[in-house]
């Protein structure tokens, strides 16, 4: 079989589109004009009325944005051009103060000019009658009663500072020592052994605070302080008068030297 035989023994409706068409067609003449058509025109007219008024409303918004915008700047300078003119006039007022002092110090006299040198005095010539001898005339004073007036306040002033230097106590060096002394054992009497050391005394020296510190197999050395002055006594004097008390001094050491 055919295909054109086959469409022809099918039972298929071919003109329903068309059929369709005329039936609403037909109803639409029976029930009125479509509201969903007027519906949509009428919407479409409100919105095209509506776009004026939206933009009349946005033109509005955007001058009265624009006039807010202009006036915030406007007081904004004014500000500014307040401050500017406060600042000159106050530059105004400083330049007049300054102008003034300026008047002032050039009507005074100058007060700081010292003459460098004092002039000689001139000694008053009187002349005789018939004298007209110019060798005989001395003007100016003598350069040599000038040098030694000089000389004479000069020595002066040199003795002046001499005995207010002399015046003044002089100052001692002093020192600060501190003193390792190690006994011979731990059986050393340690007490007996500072106050062998306290006994030492000279000019310029003072004892000070002492301790014992631990050396090891229960031994202890002495480590004592003291002061002294330095022209007067040294480290080698304390050694050697410390290590005379051979029975309880073994040695005798510097742990520290410090001026005062």
């Amino acid at each position: 079989m055919s295909g054109l035989e086959c469409l022809a023994a099918e039972n298929i409706w071919f003109d329903k589109n068309r059929y369709d068409e005329a039936e609403r067609r037909f109803y639409e003449g029976v029930n009125g004009p479509c509201t969903q058509s007027h519906q949509q025109v009428k919407t479409a007219l409100q919105q095209a009325k509506g776009r004026p008024q939206k933009r009349q409303h946005r033109n509005s918004s955007s001058h009265a944005g624009g006039d807010q915008e202009l006036i915030s700047r406007m007081r904004s300078l004014e500000l500014e051009n307040q401050s500017l003119h406060q600042v000159v006039e106050e530059m105004r007022a400083a330049l007049q103060k300054l102008e003034s002092r300026v008047a002032v110090l050039e009507r005074s006299p100058s007060t700081g000019a010292v003459p460098c040198a004092k002039a000689a005095p001139v000694q008053q010539v009187k002349v005789e009658n018939g004298g007209d001898d110019d060798d005989d005339l001395d003007l100016f004073g003598s350069d040599e009663e000038e040098d030694a007036e000089a000389a004479r306040i000069r020595q002066e002033r040199l003795d002046a500072y001499a005995a207010k230097k002399a015046k003044k106590p002089a100052l001692i060096a002093k020192s600060s020592i501190l003193l390792d002394v190690k006994p011979w054992d731990d059986e050393t009497d340690m007490a007996k052994l500072e106050e062998c050391v306290r006994s030492v005394q000279a000019d310029g020296l003072l004892w000070g605070a002492s301790k014992l510190v631990p050396v090891g197999y229960g031994i202890k050395k002495l480590q004592i302080n003291c002061v002294v002055e330095d022209d007067k006594v040294g480290t080698d004097m304390l050694e050697e008068e410390i290590i005379k008390f051979e029975d309880y001094v073994q040695s005798v050491d510097v742990a520290a030297f410090n001026k005062i």
